[in-house]
Protein backbone atom coordinates (compact mmCIF):
# COMPACT_ATOMS: atom_id res chain seq x y z
CA UNK A 1 0.00 0.00 0.00
CA UNK A 2 1.11 3.42 -1.09
CA UNK A 3 1.36 6.32 1.44
CA UNK A 4 3.37 9.17 2.97
CA UNK A 5 3.16 10.82 6.40
CA UNK A 6 2.33 14.67 5.14
CA UNK A 7 -0.67 16.37 5.81
CA UNK A 8 -0.89 16.87 1.98
CA UNK A 9 -0.96 12.93 1.47
CA UNK A 10 -5.18 13.38 1.58
CA UNK A 11 -4.90 14.68 -2.08
CA UNK A 12 -3.05 12.36 -4.09
CA UNK A 13 -4.12 10.11 -6.77
CA UNK A 14 -4.54 6.70 -5.14
CA UNK A 15 -2.15 7.87 -2.53
CA UNK A 16 1.38 7.92 -4.20
CA UNK A 17 1.73 10.35 -6.23
CA UNK A 18 0.80 14.23 -5.26
CA UNK A 19 -2.65 15.21 -6.91
CA UNK A 20 -2.85 17.89 -9.17
CA UNK A 21 -2.95 21.02 -7.36
CA UNK A 22 -1.88 20.11 -3.82
CA UNK A 23 -0.24 22.28 -1.67
CA UNK A 24 3.17 21.46 -1.63
CA UNK A 25 4.39 24.01 0.95
CA UNK A 26 2.78 21.46 3.28
CA UNK A 27 5.03 18.78 1.89
CA UNK A 28 8.51 21.09 2.44
CA UNK A 29 7.06 22.20 5.73
CA UNK A 30 6.14 18.60 6.87
CA UNK A 31 9.95 17.54 5.66
CA UNK A 32 12.04 20.23 7.41
CA UNK A 33 9.90 19.81 10.83
CA UNK A 34 10.22 16.41 11.09
CA UNK A 35 14.14 16.56 9.69
CA UNK A 36 14.17 18.95 13.09
CA UNK A 37 12.71 16.60 15.22
CA UNK A 38 14.34 13.42 14.17
CA UNK A 39 18.32 15.45 14.41
CA UNK A 40 17.18 16.67 17.80
CA UNK A 41 15.77 12.92 19.10
CA UNK A 42 19.42 11.65 17.60
CA UNK A 43 21.47 14.39 18.92
CA UNK A 44 22.82 15.60 15.69
CA UNK A 45 22.86 18.92 14.55
CA UNK A 46 20.78 19.88 11.75
CA UNK A 47 22.64 22.81 9.78
CA UNK A 48 21.31 25.45 8.31
CA UNK A 49 23.61 24.52 4.96
CA UNK A 50 22.05 20.50 5.59
CA UNK A 51 18.30 22.21 5.98
CA UNK A 52 18.63 24.29 2.53
CA UNK A 53 19.61 21.10 1.13
CA UNK A 54 17.02 19.28 2.51
CA UNK A 55 14.48 21.94 1.55
CA UNK A 56 16.35 21.95 -2.08
CA UNK A 57 15.53 17.99 -2.50
CA UNK A 58 11.92 18.68 -1.64
CA UNK A 59 11.47 21.03 -4.16
CA UNK A 60 9.51 18.62 -6.01
CA UNK A 61 8.21 15.75 -5.59
CA UNK A 62 10.81 14.15 -8.42
CA UNK A 63 14.63 13.19 -7.94
CA UNK A 64 16.96 15.98 -7.86
CA UNK A 65 20.89 15.35 -8.59
CA UNK A 66 23.76 17.00 -6.19
CA UNK A 67 24.64 19.38 -8.91
CA UNK A 68 21.12 21.07 -9.24
CA UNK A 69 21.65 20.75 -5.63
CA UNK A 70 24.37 22.92 -6.10
CA UNK A 71 23.34 24.88 -8.80
CA UNK A 72 20.48 26.35 -6.79
CA UNK A 73 22.77 27.09 -3.75
CA UNK A 74 24.95 29.31 -6.04
CA UNK A 75 21.58 31.06 -7.16
CA UNK A 76 21.20 31.91 -2.98
CA UNK A 77 24.63 33.05 -3.51
CA UNK A 78 26.50 30.82 -1.44
CA UNK A 79 29.94 29.30 -1.91
CA UNK A 80 29.85 25.22 -2.06
CA UNK A 81 31.46 23.42 -3.87
CA UNK A 82 30.82 19.75 -4.78
CA UNK A 83 32.30 17.67 -2.05
CA UNK A 84 29.83 20.12 0.05
CA UNK A 85 26.93 19.85 -0.94
CA UNK A 86 27.67 15.17 -1.00
CA UNK A 87 28.54 15.91 2.59
CA UNK A 88 25.18 17.54 3.26
CA UNK A 89 23.67 14.54 1.04
CA UNK A 90 25.10 11.80 2.65
CA UNK A 91 24.17 13.22 5.87
CA UNK A 92 20.95 13.43 4.94
CA UNK A 93 20.97 9.70 3.91
CA UNK A 94 22.28 8.53 6.70
CA UNK A 95 20.14 9.86 9.29
CA UNK A 96 17.28 8.97 6.86
CA UNK A 97 16.03 12.00 5.81
CA UNK A 98 16.27 11.77 1.87
CA UNK A 99 17.21 8.55 -0.06
CA UNK A 100 19.31 7.85 -3.31
CA UNK A 101 17.73 6.97 -5.81
CA UNK A 102 20.51 5.06 -7.70
CA UNK A 103 19.45 4.70 -10.99
CA UNK A 104 19.06 8.34 -11.47
CA UNK A 105 22.06 9.50 -9.38
CA UNK A 106 19.72 11.96 -7.63
CA UNK A 107 17.91 12.30 -4.21
CA UNK A 108 14.34 12.39 -3.11
CA UNK A 109 12.70 13.43 0.02
CA UNK A 110 11.89 10.17 2.58
CA UNK A 111 8.06 9.96 3.22
CA UNK A 112 8.23 8.70 6.07
CA UNK A 113 12.08 9.74 7.70
CA UNK A 114 10.95 8.54 11.40
CA UNK A 115 11.19 4.68 10.56
CA UNK A 116 13.77 2.99 9.43
CA UNK A 117 12.63 1.10 5.77
CA UNK A 118 14.20 0.01 2.42
CA UNK A 119 13.37 2.57 -0.27
CA UNK A 120 10.62 1.57 -2.32
CA UNK A 121 9.93 3.82 -5.54
CA UNK A 122 7.71 4.39 -8.35
CA UNK A 123 9.50 7.27 -10.72
CA UNK A 124 6.92 8.40 -13.49
CA UNK A 125 9.10 8.48 -17.17
CA UNK A 126 6.99 11.33 -17.94
CA UNK A 127 7.17 13.86 -15.78
CA UNK A 128 9.98 12.76 -13.52
CA UNK A 129 7.84 12.88 -10.43
CA UNK A 130 8.80 9.84 -8.03
CA UNK A 131 6.37 8.32 -5.19
CA UNK A 132 7.96 6.39 -2.09
CA UNK A 133 6.04 2.94 -1.27
CA UNK A 134 5.34 1.24 1.96
CA UNK A 135 5.03 -1.93 1.04
CA UNK A 136 5.81 -4.57 4.13
CA UNK A 137 4.88 -7.62 1.78
CA UNK A 138 7.40 -6.52 -0.73
CA UNK A 139 10.48 -5.64 1.99
CA UNK A 140 9.38 -9.06 3.39
CA UNK A 141 9.39 -10.88 -0.17
CA UNK A 142 13.32 -9.34 -0.37
CA UNK A 143 14.64 -10.02 2.85
CA UNK A 144 12.84 -14.24 2.46
CA UNK A 145 14.41 -14.01 -0.87
CA UNK A 146 17.98 -13.18 1.14
CA UNK A 147 17.82 -15.34 3.76
CA UNK A 148 17.07 -17.94 1.56
CA UNK A 149 20.03 -17.55 -0.55
CA UNK A 150 22.33 -16.99 2.71
CA UNK A 151 22.58 -13.37 1.38
CA UNK A 152 23.17 -10.14 3.75
CA UNK A 153 21.51 -7.76 2.59
CA UNK A 154 23.18 -3.90 3.32
CA UNK A 155 21.22 -1.77 1.53
CA UNK A 156 18.20 -1.87 -0.59
CA UNK A 157 16.58 0.56 -2.88
CA UNK A 158 13.71 -0.75 -5.11
CA UNK A 159 12.80 1.62 -8.17
CA UNK A 160 9.35 1.27 -10.77
CA UNK A 161 9.75 3.18 -13.74
CA UNK A 162 6.27 3.60 -15.20
CA UNK A 163 3.92 6.17 -15.76
CA UNK A 164 1.80 8.16 -13.04
CA UNK A 165 -2.00 8.60 -13.25
CA UNK A 166 -1.79 12.61 -13.87
CA UNK A 167 0.61 11.30 -16.91
CA UNK A 168 -1.51 8.47 -17.99
CA UNK A 169 -4.51 10.69 -17.98
CA UNK A 170 -2.99 13.24 -19.91
CA UNK A 171 -1.09 10.55 -22.44
CA UNK A 172 2.00 11.80 -21.58
CA UNK A 173 5.13 8.90 -21.28
CA UNK A 174 2.48 6.57 -22.42
CA UNK A 175 4.73 3.54 -23.94
CA UNK A 176 2.56 0.45 -23.71
CA UNK A 177 5.20 -2.10 -25.63
CA UNK A 178 6.94 -1.71 -22.16
CA UNK A 179 4.65 -1.98 -19.83
CA UNK A 180 4.87 -4.51 -17.52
Amino acid sequence: MAQTSHRSSAATDRGAFPARGHDHGLCVEDALAAAAEQCRRRGVRLTALRRRVLELVWLRHAPVGAYAVLEHLHRDGRRAAPPTVYRALDFLVAHGLVHRVESLNAYVGCADPGRPHAGQFLICGGCGTAAELVAPDVTAAIATACDDAGFVARHVTLEVLGTCPACRRSGAGEDRDNDV
